[in-house]
């Protein structure tokens, strides 16, 4: 897709689900905050001039600001960066005892622990809700690839296939087929197969291939050489219990693929070429709005957990920076001084924007904008 195909509706799809994702954040902040008795001065929805607020009994200012690229909640006696020669207010000890600074170490911890948190608990409530209505999905027993070589090209399989039988006990699903190959290996199996409009009757030889379990002790399983038909699957509704497991595993699972991914790039085993900022995340967007709600569902869930993990990296001006200074304050027994904190919010407010500047650039690049204003030039 190039930049011509990039169209406002993305943007407006992508600026929702992002005002959704960033009020579940600063819902998590402010409801820690609240429970620890915090004043919590502001709650905005985006940066900028307020568009629209009003004041609660609590005196909290919940806004809706101008530019929708994020939010924050503002508590009393937590400061911004601080500025050189600056002083700060004195607070009176009405105002000290709804104040975050004057928290203890572990109550600050909390609060500022608590966006990221939420945001996995929005992605396994919604991964969980997506398992219990629409189902999992449950690969069916077709063909969507043959391999080179294997047993299933030497007996005639071919993509589009879909084995019903082995051995005559009939075959639904792909886990089923997997499961009857790997205990046969070097055995001749008989494999009933629809194809198109047609049954037939092929015999393969499932090939032996070693397998290291976790106790470390290597198995002969049997190979047939194909791959599942990704565009040909059954959804399988979960009972409450199985569905939450699901979306607590699937977070898992998503969770340590990003770290994985973050890993290989900073070890040069993987290049930074399909790091995406906001315009392709639009652009996705875009894309899973148009295929339907339950895709554009599951991509908000997706997101969620993106977004609380990257939070909790160690890098000043995100949660996670914060959460290194809590750590260095109860190994030292005091905060780190203003100074120490004013550099290091600004050391990570600089890489922050390095990096929204290299995935921008990423984006640009993939949507071909820079071909497309060379071609204007030229």
């Amino acid at each position: 897709m190039g930049i011509l195909d990039f169209t406002w509706y993305y943007i407006v799809v992508f600026l929702v689900l992002l005002t959704i994702l960033v009020f579940v954040h600063e819902l998590g902040h402010y409801w820690v905050a609240r429970r620890n008795n915090v004043r919590v001065e502001v709650f905005s929805v985006g940066f900028g001039p307020e568009l629209y607020g009003w004041t609660d009994s609590r005196e909290t200012r919940w806004k809706i600001s101008a530019i929708p690229l994020g939010g924050y909640v503002k508590m009393l006696g937590q400061e911004d960066i601080p500025e050189d020669g600056e002083e700060p207010r004195e607070l009176t000890e009405a105002e000290k005892a709804v104040s975050f600074e004057y928290k203890t170490v572990g109550q600050r911890a909390a609060i500022v622990f608590a966006g990221p948190a939420i945001n996995f608990l929005f992605g396994i409530l919604v991964f969980a809700m997506l398992a219990g209505t629409i189902g999992t999905a449950v690969p069916l027993a077709s063909i969507g690839k043959v391999l080179k070589g294997s047993a299933a090209e030497q007996a005639g399989f071919m993509t589009g296939d879909r084995v019903i039988s082995i051995n005559g006990q009939p075959i639904t699903y792909f886990d089923e087929l997997r499961t009857t190959v790997g205990k046969n290996p070097e055995v001749e199996l008989t494999f009933g197969v629809q194809r198109d409009d047609e049954q037939l009757v092929l015999r393969a030889v499932p090939k032996t291939s070693t397998r290291t379990g976790e106790d470390g002790v290597a198995t002969q399983v049997g190979l047939l050489g194909v791959e599942w038909d990704r565009e040909n699957v059954e959804y399988e509704r979960q009972n409450p219990l199985a569905a939450l497991w699901f979306g607590i595993e699937r977070t898992y699972t998503l969770t340590v693929a990003i770290l994985k991914y973050v890993g290989d790039m900073l070890t040069g085993n993987r290049g930074t070429d399909d790091l995406g900022g906001p315009l392709r995340i639009a652009q996705v967007a875009g894309q899973m709005a148009q295929e339907g709600f339950v895709e554009y569902i599951h991509l908000m869930a997706l997101l969620s957990v993106n977004l609380g993990l990257i939070n909790l990296f160690p890098i000043p001006m995100l949660d996670g920076g914060h959460l290194v200074f809590y750590g260095i304050e109860v190994i030292r027994g005091r905060p780190l001084g203003p100074r120490a904190q004013e550099y290091g919010f600004r050391f990570g407010l600089i890489l922050v924007l390095m990096l929204v500047v290299f995935v921008t650039w990423n984006d640009l690049v993939h949507l071909d904008v820079i071909e497309f204003i060379k071609g204007l030039i030229t």
